[in-house]
């Protein structure tokens, strides 16, 4: 292994030794994470997520784009890429005329493609694929004694953590001239831990004998397998212009592990419940179009669908006023069936040119999708937002190396009047490292 090697392996090991330490405090501060699984993670990486998320017409050899895994046939065969990425998140929540403002630093992604064959390329990552992470309290005035002049406050407290993650192997082959199938199988693995405190007070001093308090914890401990397949055809249709069709389909299923119940009542006994094949992966199509002109353009627009609304989640279910006939099922009508618009674009002026400011690769773009929950019957929150951002050539290396800066702003708000709407403001980074491991100098 030369200097450049050494010198490469030692820089990617101190970016996964970094980003494991960042990934112990990777999470969302969102409430709307209490809901379900947690909040669907953005699966893209940093090109394509300063292209707005595009991904399913993409095909580069020199970047890694696991959204459909038939572009990985495209790797180049000289190259081992590594890439991997993190995230700055900076979100101001808003409710009824308050506000609060919470900071996030998150680890979106790690992973490698190579070639293995020609046409047969390959790809192994990890990336996160649900985030739960919130603290939030709720006043809620129930009783008024006119007489005793006795004000009597119920307070809910909500605490969440955990989420899923995925780890993967990809391969993607060209069996026909311009024609690509690939897959990523993955395993899924992650905690579910949702908690409610319920308190009572009178006139402000906390009151446990007239009134019982009740604690409700929700718990899972999941583990399954994930599959996505990918197709993508290429059309050239001038010297100039060539366009890439591309769509992927998710597999859908149950997953087979239990949930938990556990209530403790000052005032009751202890109630714990189980239900199995609590919880659900959706069947996911998505379909897009990539346009590339002169190797300088590349305009991209994607759509998906989520088919939330068939998956089961897990709730109590109660034909009686006593507490303790309560039981926990999984069954469907908590979600809602997710859609999601992406497009973008990105412009290098002349990647082979000796200007430094020429071979910037300049990305934009911008998205939209709704969420798949649904809380107290309404649906869940809307989101949209623009991105932009660069691709800076590690040039002192001469290679087609990048530093990956993207910038993303997105609104959440949700259908119902008196939700939290959040803003957020997000810094992606990322280095997509591609050596020419696999060359054979005759000279050294």
């Amino acid at each position: 292994m030369n200097l450049k090697h050494r010198i490469l392996v030692a820089t990617a090991a101190c970016l996964i030794s970094t980003a494991a330490a960042f990934a112990q405090t990777n999470g969302s501060n969102s409430p709307y994470s209490r809901f379900g699984m947690g909040l669907v993670n953005d699966q893209s990486q940093g090109p394509n997520r300063s292209m707005g998320g595009v991904g399913q017409g993409l095909r580069v050899g020199s970047r890694v784009n696991m959204l459909n895994p038939a572009s990985y046939s495209a790797t180049d065969s000289l190259s081992f890429i590594f890439d991997i990425g993190m995230g700055l998140q900076r979100t101001r929540m808003s409710q009824n005329g308050t506000h609060q403002v919470v900071n996030n630093t998150t680890f979106d992604y790690v992973n490698t493609a190579f070639r293995l064959f020609p046409g047969l390329g390959m790809s192994l990552g990890f990336v996160p694929y649900t985030n739960i992470g919130y603290t939030f309290s709720q006043d809620f005035e129930v009783m008024h004694d006119d007489v005793s002049n006795q004000s009597i406050t119920q307070n809910q407290a909500y605490t969440g953590s955990g989420g899923l993650r995925q780890v993967f192997v990809g391969l993607g082959w060209m069996p026909l001239k311009n024609f690509s199938i690939g897959t990523n199988i993955g395993f899924l693995w992650g905690d579910i831990d949702h908690g409610v405190t319920q308190s009572f007070s009178e006139n402000g001093k906390s009151n446990t004998s007239n009134y019982g308090g009740l604690i409700s914890i929700y718990a899972a401990n999941l583990r399954t397998w994930k599959a996505d397949v990918g197709l993508q055809y290429t059309m050239k249709l001038n010297k100039d212009d060539e366009l890439t069709l591309g769509a992927t389909v998710g597999i859908g299923h149950k997953i087979k592990n239990e949930a938990n119940m556990l209530r403790i009542s000052l005032n009751a006994d202890t109630i714990v419940r189980s239900t199995r094949n609590a919880f659900q992966l959706p069947m996911t199509y998505s379909a897009g179009a990539a346009w590339r002109h002169k190797q300088q353009w590349t305009v991209a627009a994607d759509f998906t669908f989520e088919q939330w609304a068939d998956c089961v989640t897990p709730h109590i279910e109660s034909n009686s006023d006593d507490a303790n006939e309560a039981k926990y099922v999984a069954s469907k009508g908590t979600y809602s069936n997710r859609f999601r618009i992406n497009a973008g674009a990105e412009y290098i002026p002349d990647r082979y040119g000796r200007s430094y400011l020429q071979r910037i690769n300049y990305r934009f773009g911008g998205y939209y999708s709704t969420h798949y929950l649904k809380i107290n019957g309404q649906n869940g929150p809307k989101e949209y937002g623009l991105t932009a951002g660069l691709g800076l050539p590690l040039n002192f290396w001469r290679s087609r190396s990048q530093v990956n800066i993207g910038v993303q702003w997105g609104q959440r708000t949700a259908s119902a009047a008196g939700m939290i709407k959040e803003n957020i403001l997000r810094i992606n980074l990322g280095i997509t490292f591609d050596e020419a491991w696999f060359m054979k100098w005759k000279i050294d």
